[in-house]
């Protein structure tokens, strides 16, 4: 059998927001001073496949909750030349809002969300604050009218999505997260998603304080890890040194794009 295509995989910086220590790490100083959360999605794609890992927000969400929107996801998208109605694949890696607020950026594409994160975001833990403060409820229902359409595309645990590009589930941050393994130019890469916010969140051993649970968070480092050809190739979901470890996409789409599909810079 013939080796799958490497994948060409890009990094769109489509919100921002600041942030202190106490909000990124669980015992952080909260007499610390600011930082910063970028928020992404991820395009993957080579000759015969377009793929896009999570959709964002939309406007009123930013206003809402008080992010910087920089740009729409689509118009992201559109900046590296890709019509929504060439996405082939949707990965919702969760259903917190920064990931799940645009359906419409893929019209015809399949969403694939893993059971155990549908069962949690309809589930008896969005009667709690604690749990439900990171989902929009219109956003949970736009996704059972996408069941009832027969759009989505459930995975139970680990699943291959296409050669070169495989789904695994692991837990932590909400039930049901799953991070993206890709086939690229440099080898496999991870993209985790929010199993690992920034890079000191799994580097240092420091969880983020959005956590369903704390030990299946540790143990999704460790996979993030395991299924990655090098550390480095593990790039975590809101980190703003991505931007600055990997090249722009193209010329002119810097701070806007980068490509994951290369050696990141120390």
């Amino acid at each position: 059998m013939a080796a799958p295509e490497p994948y060409q995989v890009h990094a769109i910086r489509y919100a921002t927001a600041e942030r202190h220590a106490h909000e990124n790490f669980v015992g952080g100083d909260p007499h610390q001073g600011a930082g910063r959360l970028d928020f992404f999605v991820w395009l993957v794609r080579n000759a015969t496949r377009t793929i896009l890992i999570d959709t964002g927000f939309a406007a009123p969400v930013a206003a809402r909750r008080k992010r910087q929107l920089l740009r729409t996801p689509a118009e992201g998208v559109g900046a590296l030349g890709v019509a929504p109605e060439s996405i082939d694949d949707v990965v919702i890696t969760h259903m917190h809002y920064d990931h799940v607020g645009n359906f419409d950026v893929a019209p015809r594409a399949r969403l694939h969300l893993q059971d155990r994160e549908m069962a949690y975001a309809t589930g008896r833990r969005m009667a709690e604050p604690f749990f439900a403060g990171a989902y929009e409820p219109d956003d949970v229902t736009a996704m059972v009218r996408a069941v009832f359409a027969g759009r989505v595309c459930f995975h139970d645990g680990d699943a291959e999505l296409a050669p070169g590009v495989s789904l695994h589930h692991v837990g932590g941050h909400t039930a049901g997260l799953q991070v993206v393994r890709v086939l690229t130019r440099v080898g496999w890469i991870v993209l985790a998603s929010d199993a690992s916010h920034l890079y000191a969140n799994m580097a240092e051993g420091r969880p983020f304080p959005i956590v369903y649970r704390v030990d299946e968070m540790a143990e999704g480092w460790r996979r993030c890890l395991a299924l990655a050809d090098d550390p480095a190739f593990v790039v975590p979901g809101h980190d703003p040194l991505v931007m600055q470890r990997y090249a722009a996409s193209a010329p002119g789409l810097e701070l806007v794009s980068v490509r994951l599909d290369a050696e990141p810079a120390a």
